[in-house]
Order: structure tokens, then C-alpha cells, then sequence
């Protein structure tokens, strides 16, 4: 027998069993110990923070000890349609405390949301970092030198001359899904209820796939949908499941359940397919620059803009960046932009007068071209359209609202965000805010008349939200919004489907729990 000193002389004149029934209370024990140390900590951590935030009120409503303002405060419509008036004298900034230990500042005014966006914070790791996985470090979840270097990047990928070519690809692709409802109503002269947001994100992603790639996926047309689309489709699905299931908040707890390995395998294919298609043109471009023979393309692809991309000293971006910006546009650009057209529709549904109105200006202009194509310069012949459209992103903006964590402490009017907090800007309760929107429930796009703007703050409005940290494709998602909307009002009649009305619920984008559902009518 080896020579282990006492413990060898120990363990072998101990039977095991009775060893653990020794020690199993002193493991227990210690086990204990740090769970009450770490509750400590954070009930210390909770009295400092409620300590340094004193000077910002606290939402007036229920508060859990478990969930905190959250028992009350749910992610549904009945909860938006009087979130508005319980903060209305609380205050340009107020607490909502999420669960018992994480106290979130909430900006409802334009005051407030300036200073928030004046600053170039990062985004908070908590929600963000869960799409860390998926889209890297792309604009939308970077920060510091790498976020200014790639922004300053890729900001001429967005002037108008690059857009430009772009509002040909947005007609063709609201054309193929206004085909697909013109052959259902073929069957139904009185019109067939139809729900909006698949059929409108389903188009939104093919435009995508055209702008960014190049490639027409016909994901509209076919059944099947190929693995990539099906990837976008299930990242997105699985990243709104894992913000609302606190549990998965948790890398380890979620990298182990069912949907960590859905979210790894979905994660995998897609980041493949982008490398594939970015190293087959990176060797196509090698070819050309060989042979001398350019491709002959009618606009310049966000791909394109990507690989050719140089800053100061020459350098490029490196094709893991590449990735992570395509990825980071697919997802920014498709399922917010497919949230901001459906509510859309349904508000102009809701309310015919201003349906037809849009309609008579939209008529106006393709009557003359004897045409159904909408023009580059048409685009700003459609100040009516263009009120309405705005004004449809006031009550239901796309993406509710945004977070930052403060890597320093900030400043509103005297009071004092300490470091480390978490600060977020409301579109929603910013929208709605009494004093900046008078009768913020009704939908009136004459509040966007040039005479109702001119001494409105303009953050506001922020359904893109605002700063040097605002959405960089914010043109690019107007002119498809503006396109889609003239070419549907020409085509059809829509009207709302009082037996299913939406439901809203918040999560990465504004969207309903039932879907949007409308009745389409082809116009005669």
C-alpha cells in the first residue's frame, strides 16, 4: 500500500460511508454560509442602491418582494393602456425596480431622453449580451473605439446615392406579396382577413436578403424556406423566449436546456451561410480585380459597402466583422421594420378617413406615370402618407425603447445617475407623455405638420431612437415603410377584424400576442 502519511492511515482504517456521514453536514454547512453571504451582499448591494438613487421617485404602484414593480407593471395591452397615466406627475425620471436587487431608471420625457442619448454608453449586457451570440460585435451591441471606428465605417453605406437604387427592390418585393393577396382575393370579392406581420416580415426579409447579399431567396413564393430564413426566424423567436424566462438568464442554465442547443445549432448554420457568401465574394472580387471585368450590378449592395469599407490608416474590416455588421442589419432591419409597417396598416384601417386620404395622394401621383412603381422622388410627394406613417410609429414605435449601463455617473437636472446604473429611454411612455403630446391616445397625423413640429422637442419622437447612437438605418427602413404603404393603398381597401382585435406585447419589437389581423379587399 502506497505511504499517504496520517490522512493514508485515516481513510484506510474509515469505510467511506461512514467519512461522508462525517462531513456531509460540514459540507452542508459551508454550503449555507455562502448562500447567506451572497443574500447579504445583495441586500447591502439593494440598500446602497436605494441609497444613491433617493433622489429619482419610485413607480407608485404594488412592489413584490420577489418581482418587485413587476407584479404589476406586466408586458401586456392592458398594462400599456395605463402605464401613461400612473407616471404622468412622476417626474422626466422615475424608478421601476426589476425583481428585488435590480432598480432601472426609466426616462418617460424629452429632458430626459436627451441627456440619455447625448452620451455614447454601451448597452446593457443583460438583454443585449443575449444576442452577444448571434450578431457578435456589430454596431448595435459594441462599445467604446470599436463602435466609433466601425459606425464611422459604415455611416456612407446609408447617403441617399446608396439608398437610392434600393427603393426599386423595396417595389419588387411589396409587388410579390401584394400578388400573393390579390390571388386570395381573386376567391373573395368582399374581401378574406389576413394576418399582417408574417406575411409583411416575410417581405421585409427578402428586401433584406436583396440589400444586403444581392440574392433573391424567393422566401415569399416557396413553402420551404431555406435553413438560413428559418435560423433568422428561430434566433428570433428563441431571443425574446430567453428575455422573458429569468431563469435562461443564466448562460450555463441555458447553453444546457433545449433551447441553448436550438439557439447554438440556428446560430451555427447562419453564421456559416454569412461566411460562405462573404468568402465567395471576397473571391469573386479577386477574380474581377484579375481579369479586369467588373460585374454589372444596378446598386451597390450593403455587402459590397462592408468588404470595401477602408478607414484612416487603410485598414478594412476583418470577416468576422463583416459578419457580425450583416448579421447585426438582417436582424435590426427585418423584424423592426415588419412590426412598423403592420401597425401601420392596421392604424390606417382603424381609421378610413385617413386611409383615403393617403390613397387620393398616392393616386394622384401614379395616375400621371400610368404606373404602379414607386419613384425615388416620389418619396417626398407624399407629406399626407408620410404624417400618417409617422404618426403610426408614435403609438406603437417598432422598438419600445432602449437601455444603456453607465460606465460614469450622469447628470439629470441635479440629479444624480451614479455609475454602474442601469438607465433606460421609453419610446412608448415618451410618445405618450401628456404634456408633450396632448390627447396621446388619439391618432392624429396633423401633429406632424410642419407648423405642429417646429417648437416640439425633437426627442420626442424617437422611434429610432436618438444621439450618435441612433439607428444608422433609419432612412433606408422609412423609404420600405413609405413604398410598402403607397403600394398596398394602391391595390386594396383595408379594414379592421372586430372579432380579433391585437393584443400588444412588448419584447425586442412592438408586436401582438394574436398577430394583426385585416381584412384585405382588392380595390376596383
Amino acid at each position: 500500500m502506497a505511504d499517504y502519511g496520517l490522512f493514508g492511515l485515516f481513510i484506510s482504517n474509515v469505510n467511506v460511508t461512514t467519512l461522508f456521514g462525517l462531513l456531509w453536514p460540514t459540507f452542508l454547512l459551508a454550503i449555507c454560509i455562502k448562500v447567506l453571504v451572497s443574500v447579504v451582499r445583495l441586500f447591502q448591494k439593494r440598500w446602497q442602491l436605494e441609497k444613491e438613487l433617493a433622489c429619482f421617485p419610485s413607480l407608485d404602484v404594488p412592489r413584490h418582494w420577489l418581482l418587485g414593480n413587476l407584479s404589476t407593471i406586466k408586458n401586456n395591452e392592458d398594462t400599456y393602456a395605463v402605464f401613461p397615466s400612473l407616471v404622468k406627475d412622476i417626474g422626466p425620471v422615475f424608478i421601476l425596480w426589476c425583481g428585488p436587487f435590480l432598480p432601472r431608471l426609466i426616462c418617460r420625457h424629452p429632458s430626459s431622453i436627451k441627456t440619455l442619448t447625448a452620451t455614447t454608453e454601451p448597452k446593457e449586457e443583460l438583454v443585449y449580451g443575449f444576442l452577444r451570440p448571434w450578431l457578435g460585435d456589430g454596431l448595435l451591441v459594441s462599445s467604446g473605439p470599436k463602435w466609433f471606428r466601425n459606425r464611422r465605417l459604415l455611416t456612407p453605406g446609408f447617403h441617399f446615392d446608396i439608398l437610392k437604387p434600393y427603393v426599386k427592390i423595396f417595389n419588387e418585393c411589396v409587388h410579390t406579396m401584394a400578388n400573393k393577396w390579390e390571388s386570395v382575393c381573386r376567391s373573395a370579392p368582399d374581401g378574406v382577413v389576413l394576418e399582417m406581420f408574417e406575411d409583411v416580415s416575410l417581405m421585409t426579409l427578402d428586401t433584406l436578403l436583396k440589400c444586403i447579399f444581392g440574392q433573391d431567396s424567393h422566401c415569399q413564393t416557396q413553402r420551404e424556406r431555406n435553413p438560413y430564413i428559418k435560423s433568422v426566424y428561430t434566433l428570433s423567436a428563441l431571443v425574446i423566449e430567453r428575455a422573458r424566462f429569468p431563469p435562461y438568464f443564466n448562460d450555463f442554465i441555458y447553453y444546457i436546456s433545449p433551447s441553448g442547443f436550438r439557439f447554438r445549432r440556428a446560430a451555427k448554420i447562419l453564421h456559416n451561410y454569412s461566411s460562405k457568401v462573404i468568402q465567395d465574394r471576397k473571391m469573386a472580387m479577386k477574380m474581377e480585380e484579375k481579369s479586369g471585368i467588373k460585374r454589372t450590378k444596378n446598386y451597390i449592395d450593403f455587402l459590397d459597402i462592408l468588404l470595401n469599407a477602408r478607414d484612416e490608416n487603410g485598414q478594412g474590416l476583418e470577416d468576422k466583422e463583416i459578419r457580425d455588421e450583416v448579421d447585426t442589419f438582417m436582424f435590426e432591419g427585418h423584424d423592426t421594420t415588419a412590426s412598423g409597417i403592420s401597425w401601420i396598416f392596421y392604424n390606417l384601417a382603424s381609421h378610413p378617413e385617413h386611409q383615403e386620404k393617403c390613397r387620393r395622394e398616392i393616386d394622384d401621383i401614379l395616375d400621371k406615370k400610368d404606373t404602379d412603381e414607386i419613384e425615388w422622388d416620389d418619396l417626398r410627394r407624399i407629406p399626407y402618407t408620410t404624417m400618417c406613417i409617422k404618426e403610426s410609429l408614435r403609438i406603437r414605435p417598432p422598438v419600445p425603447g432602449f437601455s444603456r449601463q453607465l460606465t460614469s455617473p450622469l447628470n439629470f437636472d441635479g440629479r444624480i445617475a451614479p455609475a454602474g446604473s442601469f438607465v433606460s429611454g421609453s419610446a412608448f411612455l415618451v410618445h405618450h407623455n401628456a404634456d408633450v403630446w396632448p390627447n396621446p391616445t388619439k391618432y392624429d397625423p396633423l401633429r406632424f405638420l410642419p407648423e405642429n413640429t417646429r417648437d416640439r422637442s425633437p426627442h420626442a419622437f424617437i422611434p429610432f431612437s436618438a444621439g450618435p447612437r441612433n439607428c444608422i438605418g433609419q432612412n433606408f427602413a422609412m423609404n420600405e415603410m413609405k413604398v410598402a404603404t403607397c403600394i398596398v393603398l394602391r391595390h386594396f381597401q383595408l379594414t379592421v377584424d372586430k372579432q380579433r382585435p391585437p393584443r400588444r406585447v412588448n419584447n425586442l419589437v412592438s408586436r401582438s400576442e394574436s398577430g394583426i389581423h385585416l381584412n384585405i379587399k382588392k380595390r376596383n
